[in-house]
């Protein structure tokens, strides 16, 4: 009986430090899966210095079909990520051949025009197929982002 006493001790003075211990080990490894998770989203991708930068990003990246990029440069909410859904779905129902003729077509911009200092409208079409498309681009908290609520 007293060696598990004793054994029950022990226990009970490790027990609180083996619990911050791997409270701690927990939370390092949560932090270090959210930094790899944080890194691996913009992987290779940089902040548009400007409207018409970010336009002919997101365009190149819809046309390539590297919807990773795409969704870097589009404002997040849920409006766009709905659109954005649906051209997903679109993108992948497009036959092998499709693909690579939007992937070989230019962006041919034919209009950007300032509507205030944080939105942008972009016109362009593409060599592909030549179709104007509107786009609009707006600033928010200092990047410039694609909206595609008004798309048209």
């Amino acid at each position: 009986m007293m060696p598990c006493r004793k054994d029950r001790g022990v226990r009970t003075i490790l027990t609180p430090f083996l619990f911050k211990f791997a409270t701690m080990k927990l939370s390092f490894l949560a932090l270090m899966g959210a930094m790899v998770v944080a890194s691996c989203g913009s992987e290779g991708y940089s902040r548009a210095e400007d409207a018409q930068d970010a336009g002919r990003e997101f365009i190149r990246a819809s046309l390539d079909g590297n919807i990773p990029k795409a969704e870097f440069y589009l404002l997040k909410d849920s409006a766009n990520l709905m659109v954005f859904e649906t051209w997903k779905a679109k993108y992948r129902n497009l036959s092998a051949a499709e693909r690579v003729s939007y992937q070989e077509a230019n962006i041919l911009p034919s209009k950007i025009e300032n509507i205030n200092d944080s939105t942008v409208s972009f016109t362009y079409s593409n060599s592909y197929k030549n179709s104007p498309t509107t786009l609009k681009i707006v600033r928010i908290q200092g990047e410039w982002l694609v909206d595609l609520k008004d798309i048209h």
